[in-house]
Formats: C-alpha cells, structure tokens, sequence
C-alpha cells in the first residue's frame, strides 16, 4: 500500500530517451523524479524537469521562468537582460546554440532546453512554451545503469 501510493503520487521513474541532455543525462538512463515537489514551490531555473506530453514525455532544464525576459547572443544566455552562467552546458554545446529572442516567456509558462543543444528538441523547436500544469516532476536521481547511480542536479 504504501508503495503504491508513494509511486502515484511522491516519486516515478522516467528513462531518458537520446542524447539531448548529455552530458548530464544519457540515453537510456532512469532518473527517479519526484512528483510531490512542485505543488508547494515552483520549477527554478536549472531544475530538470518531467513535461508530460501525449506520446511520451520530456525531460529538459528549465532556463527561463515565467514573465521573464530571455535572449541568447554570441552564446552567452540573458535573462532579464543580465548574463546566466550556465555550468552545466559544456563548451561545445554553448558554442551550439544559436543567437534567439529577446523572447518574453507567458504567465504560468516556462521556457526549457537540452543541456545538448545542438540537437535538443525544446522550447527553440518543437516544445514551445511549457504550461506549468504539463511539469509533472523535478529529476531527483540516476538510478540505471546501477553503477551511475548519483544526484542529477
């Protein structure tokens, strides 16, 4: 009983399809996510998230909240107009990502991307804006392979 309740409703697992968030996370990885988290806070930029969508789900980094201004320029991501450091995108995939925006996100929307942006299908291409009521979790952990078990945060 109580395991199916914290499977409903407090943790789940996802596998991560492709390499679109290498190399934080590979294909073919389970990350457990935890469901219950964004009921009482919201997705912060740099949270790995879960987007529930009808064919399969998503998992990207939130890079920009809700109301806010964000713009890629000479691979350097702003957000409100100031510089964002983004440690967990390597050289080559910033060096990946085209200039975009200045783009204003909508109220109770988020905008996401692969930490792999070359070929990250997310926000820029094919996601759109993500409505908050799509997240369905924040990716706590590595769980497979067994011996990558770590934080994915």
């Amino acid at each position: 009983m109580l395991a199916f309740f914290l499977k409903t409703f407090v943790f789940a697992t996802s596998i991560v399809e492709g390499d679109s968030m290498y190399p934080t996370l590979q294909d073919d990885q389970r990350v457990v996510f935890n469901k219950f988290i964004y009921i009482f806070s919201q997705p912060k930029r740099g949270d790995i998230i879960i987007i529930k969508r009808p064919i399969k789900n998503y998992v990207k980094r939130v890079i920009g909240l809700p109301g806010e201004v964000i713009e890629m320029r000479n691979h350097q991501l702003y957000v409100n107009n100031k510089k964002v450091n983004e440690h967990y995108v390597s050289k080559d995939a910033i060096n990946h990502t085209g200039n975009f925006g200045p783009i204003k996100i909508p109220k109770d929307s988020y905008f996401v991307m692969g930490d792999n942006r070359a070929i990250s299908k997310d926000s820029r291409n094919g996601l759109g804006f993500i409505d908050e009521k799509d997240i369905i979790g924040k990716s706590e952990f590595i769980i497979y392979p067994f011996d990558e078990w770590s934080s994915t945060k």
